[in-house]
């Protein structure tokens, strides 16, 4: 079993103390930290408790000077579309609705091989972001395009990160008044059996998994209401997470109003969609009625300001959500509507668009990181496992280095996290392994992947291409993929 030391380091461990050290030390052994504290780290003869560390009968040791660094838990992901990363850059300057009705064509072009690598760039950049575990919400599920599901699966594994996939869908084609094209919805029946058979194979609920499912419909204008109630029975009945948009423009406010007569909250509330085993994406137009809700129910949301400053959404209320007691995490979103794709990045936006709405005390540097750490794993239903230094918990963790020149004399380090530019990575732990080290990833090939990335953006522009050819009705096409969005946009109402 191998022990590695991380000493000389500030530490800030997200514990329900929030304990910090200015310089301290983190032992790990095997999957599992075994040791936080101020000072430098035991020596092998004279453990805490009389044990010498285990590791250095069989050379398995490794003691790291992090002196210059901040280790935190591994950054965690509440929301994301991994199969974006193909289509980045499109439509930059719509509305939520016209970028879904321009892109939704050019997804129904996918297949699992363009998903894998898709999936295997976001993922990659995720780590080198300091995220340590991400879910993926994935909802277009062509009909010749393979098992997508599968190769997202896969795509997690090569990289090494800690999974929890969702199986989406949409039922809610628009002949029946819904906003995705009929090619690219299921039937109900179909989804539902295959989310069953997705969670019998995949899904792990032991307290080390690296992979466990959600059952995830898209949203209320996808998604029908026969299909979200038997859903959240069919992901209750396994014992597994629920997951949806929710309320994240205000034409979803419309919609919900003109045809249900209620408000987003209350619509999937009728549906049994609120509960401590479901978090929402976005909940960005929420009342005060809405939150007390969501914190009476315990409902979590999972918070991703980049995005919704992108499409122009609008501010989710955290202080109010945070205030009310509603668990929140942070998500990245789908690299198609958040280019930038960086976890830690997301610290910075959620501070300054909480602060920018409701003064410099609306959201604190700490309030900010936690939502990325122990936030996020409540969301998840890991906050057992992971999203803080301690001892007993999953050995997922960033070490920062903050002492090069662009955080060089600041004097706060949580603060140079989350308000400085993203700094570089030292190391990054997934269950007591190096995925990135020295801002690299060692898990697979940096540059293999960004060249099957831009290949798989040609392929899918030239299989759109090729779909709008053969019917133009279906704004398909991207024009010039490098600025020519507008023929993108052009095909939206």
């Amino acid at each position: 079993m191998t022990t590695l030391v991380l000493e000389n380091c500030a530490i800030a461990t997200m514990d329900r103390q929030q304990t910090e050290h200015a310089s301290g030390h983190v032992v790990v052994t095997g999957t599992r930290i075994t040791a936080v504290g101020r000072g430098p780290a035991p020596s092998l003869e004279s453990a805490a408790g009389g044990a010498a560390l285990p590791g250095r009968a069989d050379g398995s040791f490794r003691r790291i000077d992090a002196a210059g660094c901040l280790v935190t838990p591994g950054l965690v992901n509440t929301h994301h579309h991994l199969y974006q990363w193909a289509t980045r850059g499109m439509t930059p300057d719509a509305t939520l609705f016209e970028w879904l009705t321009a892109l939704y064509p050019v997804w129904a072009a996918m297949d699992a091989e363009l998903v894998a690598t898709s999936a295997t760039a976001a993922l990659a950049w995720l780590a080198r972001t300091g995220c340590t575990t991400t879910m993926d919400h994935h909802y277009v599920f062509p009909r010749a395009g393979g098992d997508v599901l599968r190769a997202t699966i896969s795509a997690a594994a090569d990289v090494g990160l800690r999974f929890h996939p969702t199986r989406g869908s949409m039922d809610l084609g628009a002949s029946a008044g819904g906003l995705p094209p009929d090619e690219v919805v299921e039937s109900r029946d179909e989804v539902l059996a295959a989310t069953q058979e997705a969670i019998e194979e995949f899904h792990d609920p032991s307290p080390e998994s690296m992979l466990r499912l959600g059952v995830a419909p898209c949203s209320p204008f996808s998604v029908t209401g026969e299909l979200m109630l038997e859903a959240a029975e069919l992901g209750r009945r396994a014992g597994v997470r629920l997951h949806t948009h929710l309320a994240e423009t205000a034409d979803e406010q419309d919609y919900c109003a003109e045809r249900f007569g209620c408000t987003p909250v209350e619509y999937v509330d009728s549906l049994g969609w609120l509960g401590d085993d479901v978090w929402l994406a976005h909940a960005v137009h929420l009342d005060d009625a809405a939150i007390a809700r969501l914190a009476a129910t315990g409902t979590g949301v999972a918070h991703c300001p980049s995005s919704n400053g992108r499409l122009g959404s609008g501010i989710c209320r955290v202080p109010a959500l945070l205030q009310a007691g509603v668990p929140v995490g942070l998500g990245v979103d789908g690299a198609a509507s958040q280019e930038a794709s960086s976890l830690v990045a997301e610290l910075r936006q959620a501070t300054m668009v909480a602060r920018a709405a409701g003064g410099p005390r609306a959201l604190s540097v700490r309030q900010a990181l936690e939502l990325a750490t122990i936030g996020g794993a409540r969301l998840l239903g890991r906050e057992a496992d992971i999203g803080s230094l301690e001892p007993g918990k999953l050995a997922d963790i960033a070490v920062w280095r903050l002492d090069s020149l662009p955080h060089a004399g600041i004097a706060d380090p949580v603060a140079a996290l989350v308000l400085g530019v993203p700094p570089p990575l030292e190391l990054l732990l997934v269950n007591g392994s190096p995925v990135v080290e020295r801002d690299r990833l060692v898990t697979i090939d940096e540059e293999q992947a960004a060249a099957a990335a831009r290949a798989a953006c040609a392929d899918l522009a030239n299989r759109a291409d090729l779909a709008n050819r053969a019917d133009p009705a279906s704004g398909a096409g991207f024009g010039g993929t490098a600025g020519g969005a507008e023929s993108v946009v052009g095909s939206a109402p």
